[in-house]
C-alpha cells in the first residue's frame, strides 16, 4: 500500500470517528430533550385528561373532586358545559379578552410609533430620554403596586371595576417596550425613508407604507407579546380585583377555585377552565411563530 492510500484511509478513519462521535452527541441531546418534554408536558396532559372526566356516583351527580387515577372510566364534555352555564367563567373570561384585545391594539400602536421616533428622529435629549426610560424598565413592578392600588381606588376603577384599572395600567407604560422594535426599524435602510420623503409622502405615509410592510414580523411579535401579557396576568389582577368577582380575570377567577372550600367542587372544572385559556393562545401562537421568532432575532440585531 503506497503512502498516499494510508493518508487517505487514516483520514477517512478520522472522518468516520468524527461522525459516529458526532452521532453519539446528537442522540445524547436528543434523549436529553425528549425527557424534559415529557416532564413539562405531564402536568398539561394530565388537566386535559381530568378536564373529561364524566363520572358520575351512586346518586348520579358528577364526580368533580381529585382522584388518585388520570385517565377517565368514563369521557364527557359536561366539565365544559356546566364551566359555562353554572359558573362566572364567562364573566372572566369576556373581562379577560377585553383587557388584551385593548391592550393589543393601543400598547402596539404606542410601541411601533415610539420605536420609528427614536430609530428615525434625532432630537435633543433623545440619548438621555433612552437612558431613562431603560433604567426605569430596572425597577420592578411590585414597587408601584401600593400607589398604583390608591390611584386607581381614588379613581373607583377597583374591584368590581378593575377591568378598566388594569387596562390603564398595562397601557400606560407601553412606550417603555420599544427597545425590540427599535432595533428591527434600524436594519430598515433610511434610503427607502428618504426617497419617500422626496416623492412627497408624510412621515405617517412613510411609516405606514414602507417601514410597517417590511416589518410584518416585528409588527406580529408586538401583537403578541401586547395580547399575551394582561391574557395570563395574576398577581396584579388580583390585587386591584381583591375577591369581586364582576372584576376578575381567568386567571384570577380560576385560582379563587383552589382553596380547600372549593376545590373538591370545581377541581374538573378547574381543569376544563384552564384548558379553554390556554387553548386559543397556543393556537395563535403556533400559526404565527415563524414571524414571532423572525422579530425577536431581527430586534436583536441592532438596539
Amino acid at each position: 500500500m503506497s503512502k498516499e492510500q494510508k493518508e487517505a484511509q487514516a483520514v477517512m478513519k478520522q472522518h468516520m470517528g468524527l461522525k459516529a462521535s458526532q452521532r453519539l452527541s446528537n442522540t445524547i441531546v436528543y434523549i436529553i430533550l425528549i425527557i424534559m418534554s415529557i416532564i413539562w408536558l405531564v402536568p398539561f396532559v394530565a388537566i386535559v385528561l381530568q378536564s373529561f372526566r364524566n363520572e358520575t356516583n351512586a346518586a348520579g351527580e358528577l364526580v368533580t373532586w381529585r382522584v388518585s387515577y388520570w385517565l377517565p372510566k368514563k369521557w364527557g364534555i359536561e366539565n365544559y358545559r356546566s364551566l359555562f352555564v353554572d359558573t362566572s367563567f364567562p364573566r372572566w373570561y369576556l373581562n379577560t379578552f377585553i383587557i388584551a384585545l385593548v391592550q393589543c391594539v393601543v400598547q402596539t400602536i404606542i410601541v411601533l410609533c415610539m420605536a420609528y421616533t427614536l430609530s428615525r428622529f434625532r432630537f435633543k435629549s433623545r440619548g438621555k430620554l433612552m437612558r431613562f426610560m431603560m433604567i426605569l424598565g430596572l425597577f420592578p413592578g411590585m414597587l408601584t403596586m401600593l400607589i398604583l392600588y390608591r390611584v386607581l381606588s381614588d379613581l373607583n376603577m377597583t374591584g368590581e371595576h378593575a377591568v378598566p384599572g388594569l387596562i390603564l395600567v398595562y397601557v400606560a407604560s407601553s412606550g417603555m417596550g420599544y427597545y425590540v422594535s427599535k432595533g428591527f426599524f434600524d436594519t430598515i435602510p433610511k434610503a427607502l425613508d428618504e426617497a419617500a420623503r422626496v416623492d412627497g409622502a408624510t412621515r405617517f405615509q412613510v411609516l405606514y407604507k414602507i417601514i410597517l410592510p417590511l416589518a410584518k414580523p416585528i409588527v406580529i411579535y408586538t401583537i403578541l407579546t401586547a395580547f399575551m401579557a394582561p391574557w395570563g396576568d395574576f398577581v396584579f389582577a388580583a390585587y386591584i380585583a381583591h375577591a369581586k368577582e364582576a372584576g376578575m380575570n381567568v386567571a384570577v377567577g380560576l385560582n379563587s377555585w383552589l382553596d380547600k372550600d372549593h376545590i373538591v367542587k370545581y377541581y374538573t372544572r378547574f381543569c376544563a377552565g384552564g384548558v379553554m385559556v390556554a387553548v386559543p393562545v397556543s393556537i395563535l401562537f403556533m400559526c404565527l411563530q415563524k414571524y414571532y421568532v423572525e422579530g425577536v432575532t431581527g430586534g436583536a440585531v441592532k438596539g
